[in-house]
């Protein structure tokens, strides 16, 4: 089917999105999609915060960009926004990374009050970068998510339902991005 990047933005090891993103690669995967996950909190931060477009770390950050057909962008929400580190490498990729792909954005966080981040923060600067097609992205409240420590994850039942339908409609949408492409 799809090659899928799936970016997570969080700065922390021990991170509740990360988890997330990882538990919803297995979906996709489940679906047929090739997922490739990449956590922006590996590439060196010299590279990230020095703008060094030649550093190995960006440079294959953005061959991956460039492989994708899909991208899902995760993201903690600080600050009413997305994280520094997801700006950080976002601002290092081409102006247009993101043409031609559909994009699937998420989004944790501790306060409801955060609940539109996705929406004023993230989705101008994902659509700034040329997705083709930007599918309506999912807010999830941290206390919505255990992490347990082997690794699993619970998540509320009522957070599960949403998130998988906002994965499938990615999926589906993903399907029909070659034949939008091929009928231009």
């Amino acid at each position: 089917m799809a090659t899928v990047l799936s970016v997570s933005g969080s700065p922390s090891v021990s991170s509740r999105t990360n988890r997330l993103l990882r538990h919803l690669d297995k979906r996709l995967i489940a679906q047929g999609h090739e997922v490739i996950p990449l956590d922006v909190r590996t590439i060196p931060a010299e590279a990230l915060l020095g703008a060094d477009f030649r550093h190995p770390a960006i440079v294959e950050a953005t061959e991956l960009f460039a492989l994708a057909d899909g991208v899902v962008v995760g993201t903690p929400v600080y600050k009413a926004s997305y994280s520094g580190v997801l700006k950080a490498l976002l601002d290092l990729l081409p102006q247009y990374a993101l043409t031609g792909k559909t994009v699937l954005p998420l989004a944790t966080g501790g306060s409801t009050a955060h609940v539109l981040a996705i929406d004023y923060a993230l989705r101008p600067v994902l659509n700034s970068m040329g997705a083709a097609h930007i599918v309506q992205g999912w807010f999830t409240l941290a206390k919505d998510i255990t992490a347990h420590d082997d690794g699993s994850l619970t998540i509320a039942p009522a957070t599960t339902e949403a998130l998988t339908q906002v994965v499938d409609q990615f999926s589906a949408a993903l399907g029909r991005t070659p034949l939008l492409a091929a009928a231009s």
